[in-house]
């Protein structure tokens, strides 16, 4: 009878357990259709792609988390072959990256060496060193943004005078680019550059163009067949297949390509229709749920 007791009491404490979890559960998975799924249809797909793009909001605090677990998940799925890169490291800081993840500087030593972004401890660093844990390359695919700058001024041919060292640096030149992708389209109509000077409203998505074009060149350079390379990015790098994936599809359309946005919204029982598309899994977390910065 006691042993009974024992029994009803723990599937009691367990049921609550269970549903006070369901109630924390912050974030939901859609297909991009706006269909649920799971993480685990998530990371069956990823592992079935050549280029998996992580679309992220910089400062949500899932999504980084999200970030780590996928590249965990995803190494132990192909038993380490997986190659990653980001936006946040910079193609002319990439020999302190590769000193820090061989070991031959501190820490310390990279965050001087290396222009890190300001949440780059909390959010990236975790990445950085499992790279480092498990000798897995990690690539700065980035354009300095001080050319990313100069476009934003003077346009494309801004980039003509400088040297050919700084070009290595950058995506051939002359950049190809597409004025008509939406992306680029919807950039000029943000409320912010609306007040911007009309050459600089115009440069704008110049400026995203040789960002997206640069790092698409590195990421197509540093991709080995039989590997998964994994982007970490700002969405609107890759939302809609546009952006890099669009400036790898010219290069090389026969990859196969799997693109994860994340959003947050009010509530997380379907999908905004405003978010449709974006992705082929797009993560919806909590709008309350705490910045990390």
């Amino acid at each position: 009878m006691k042993r009974k007791l024992y029994v009803v009491i723990i599937l009691f404490w367990t049921l609550i357990h269970h549903v006070q979890a369901q109630k924390a559960v912050n974030f939901k998975i859609f297909k991009a259709n706006g269909h649920k799924t799971s993480y685990k249809k998530l990371l069956k797909k990823a592992a079935q792609a050549d280029i998996v793009f992580f679309g992220e909001e910089h400062d949500n605090p899932i999504a980084h988390w999200f970030e780590i677990k996928l590249t965990k998940d995803l190494y132990k799925k192909t038993k380490g072959n997986i190659i990653m890169g980001a936006e946040m490291l910079e193609t002319d800081n990439a020999q302190a990256y590769t000193d820090y993840l061989k070991g031959k500087i501190t820490y310390k030593k990279l965050k001087k060496e290396a222009r890190l972004w300001p949440n780059f401890k909390t959010d990236y660093k975790p990445l950085l060193d499992f790279a480092k844990e498990k000798n897995i390359r990690f690539v700065a695919t980035n354009i300095p943004r001080r050319y990313a700058s100069r476009v934003f001024h003077g346009g494309f041919k801004a980039l003509d005078t400088i040297s050919n060292k700084e070009k290595a640096w950058i995506a051939p030149l002359p950049i190809k680019y597409d004025s008509t992708l939406t992306s680029y389209v919807a950039m000029i109509k943000m409320e912010h550059v609306k007040y911007m000077p009309k050459k600089m409203q115009k440069n704008m998505p110049k400026a995203q163009a040789v960002k997206d074009a640069t790092m698409a060149y590195n990421i197509l350079k540093n991709y080995q067949k039989g590997n998964i390379f994994i982007h970490f990015n700002g969405s609107y790098h890759s939302n809609n297949k546009q952006g890099i994936v669009w400036y790898i599809k010219q290069k090389n359309p026969k990859l196969k390509i799997m693109t994860i946005d994340v959003e947050t919204q009010e509530q997380l029982k379907k999908l905004n229709p405003k978010h449709l598309n974006k992705a082929d899994f797009i993560i919806i977390v909590d709008q309350d749920m705490p910045r990390s910065y």
